[in-house]
C-alpha cells in the first residue's frame, strides 16, 4: 500500500469518483495513520443518504509503516 501524505488529503474532495477509488484513498489514509476515528452525522433511511466525518493523525515517520 502507497503511503498517504497530508498533501494528498486534497485528492479526497475530487470527484467524481468511484466507490472504489475512494474506498482505496481512505485505507491508504487509515493505514498511514497514528490514530483514528469516525462520527455519523447523518443518515436518512429512506434515501439512503449520509455523512460519516473522519478524524485523525497522520504518521509523520518515514517507514514506519513499510515492509522490510
Amino acid at each position: 500500500m502507497s503511503r498517504f501524505k497530508i498533501a494528498d488529503l486534497s485528492s479526497l474532495e475530487k470527484s467524481p469518483t468511484s466507490p472504489l477509488t475512494l474506498r482505496n484513498k481512505i485505507g491508504e489514509m487509515l493505514f498511514n495513520s497514528t490514530q483514528a476515528m469516525a462520527t455519523v452525522e447523518v443518515v436518512n433511511k429512506e434515501t439512503g443518504e449520509y455523512r460519516v466525518v473522519l478524524q485523525g493523525t497522520l504518521d509523520t515517520e518515514e517507514g514506519r509503516f513499510e515492509e522490510r
